[in-house]
């Protein structure tokens, strides 16, 4: 197959490309379905005689090129509408009857704040040149109307609020939020490329609109990505603060599988400058060793990483609910367990060449000792719930 994308270079473009040669050079495999020849890649600076060819040679064409922010709005109808008839009236000069994909807006149903919009009347003249187009030869024709897009890659100070802000509070510059509560439709880059290779694979969601809602209808004249995000300025800006104030706190919020929060933490981590990639942590250091405290979670513990030096015991204590992880990644120990209220000593003989997991249980006193005469020894270690200075739940009693 061989895959013509216009707008190559854009956004949607740059993260569609990527992950098409991932599957073309056999770097993911999760699409057996999809057998990739060459990608053919248009962008505005590319040699528009290689359109001709490019359209004579293609099995299914992405397009995504148009114009978003121009000089004058008469562009948007030039750049938009214009660019899609060349395009179409190529492809039937080479009676070329591939798929064809086009990138929509929301904004093409012109309801609401859209009414007045040349960008949304540019696009929706778009999408009805492609439905012609669709009649006029038999050709699949596959019309997407996407919302607000975030991601990687996305410029700031252009389109997309949620990449100015993560640019922004990323590179400690200021923002703008006139109203908190302003909600805003948000679909993601990879949802959408999920989508667009769902659309390779003949697998694509289809739907009808009623006003701004996709309905969907597997006989539906549009295409729709199945999973957006509505969140409003508010939530977007707190969840950004939190994100930057995590190298301090240590503090990780809660970014659950799926959840826009995850979504948008991956694309505010991919602003960061680069004195921001690193941040130092506090270690915890005296005659023993070290401790330090790596990361905390809103419901699933903290994260430490313990160093003892040669021939040192640590430890020593108890807890009544809290228990932990000790898992040894390097060097020679052994841990010792002992029941409140009991003589009986439970041991295990840990190394960093045979990594395992030991349970400290709640209601057991207990130790790690560093075997080795010369080599620190180095434990990973989990607790069931952060350290709170004002209910420790520790209690100092030799094993």
């Amino acid at each position: 197959m061989k895959i013509l994308i216009t707008g190559a270079k854009g956004f949607v473009g740059r993260n569609l490309v990527c992950n098409l040669r991932n599957i073309m050079e056999g770097k993911n495999r999760t699409r057996p379905g999809i057998a990739i020849e060459a990608i053919l890649e248009y962008d505005i600076d590319t040699d528009p005689a290689l359109l001709d060819e490019y359209c004579a040679q293609a099995d299914f064409v992405f397009n995504l090129a148009g114009v978003n922010r121009p000089k004058e709005n008469s562009e948007f109808m030039e750049g938009n509408f214009g660019f899609a008839s060349t395009l179409l009236e190529t492809l039937k000069k080479h009676n070329n009857a591939c798929p064809v994909m086009l990138s929509s807006s929301i904004q093409a149903t012109l309801i609401g704040r859209y009414g007045q919009s040349d960008y949304g009347k540019s696009k929706l003249a778009g999408e009805e040149l492609f439905f012609q187009y669709a009649q006029d030869t038999g050709a699949k024709v596959m019309v997407y109307r996407f919302p607000n897009l975030f991601g990687k890659w996305c410029r700031p100070n252009y389109n997309s609020a949620v990449a100015t802000f993560c640019n922004n509070i990323a590179n400690d510059l200021p923002i703008t939020v006139n109203d908190r509560t302003t909600e805003l439709e948000l679909l993601y880059i990879d949802d959408l490329v999920e989508e667009m290779l769902d659309a390779l694979e003949g697998k694509e969601h289809h739907c009808v609109y009623d006003g701004l809602n996709p309905v969907y209808n597997e006989d539906g004249r549009y295409c729709v990505v199945p999973t957006t995000h509505k969140v409003t300025l508010g939530e977007i800006v707190d969840l950004l603060e939190s994100f930057k104030a995590q190298p301090k706190t240590l503090q990780m919020p809660q970014i659950p599988t799926g959840s826009f929060a995850k979504k948008l933490y991956s694309t505010y981590l991919s602003y960061l400058p680069k004195e921001a990639v690193s941040f130092p942590l506090k270690m915890n250091v005296d005659n023993r060793g070290s401790f330090t405290e790596l990361l905390r979670t809103a419901s699933c513990g903290q994260f430490s990483v313990n160093i003892s030096k040669p021939g040192i015991t640590k430890g020593q204590h108890w807890h009544n609910t809290k228990w932990e992880f000790f898992i040894v990644v390097s060097g020679h120990g052994l841990i010792q367990e002992r029941r409140i209220g009991s003589d009986e000593v439970i041991e295990f003989e840990v190394t960093g060449e045979k990594i395992e997991a030991i349970h400290m249980l709640p209601g057991y006193t207990h130790n790690i000792i560093n075997l080795s005469d010369t080599q620190d020894l180095v434990t990973v270690m989990w607790a069931n719930e952060p350290f709170d200075p004002q209910h420790p739940d520790t209690f100092f009693e030799k094993v």
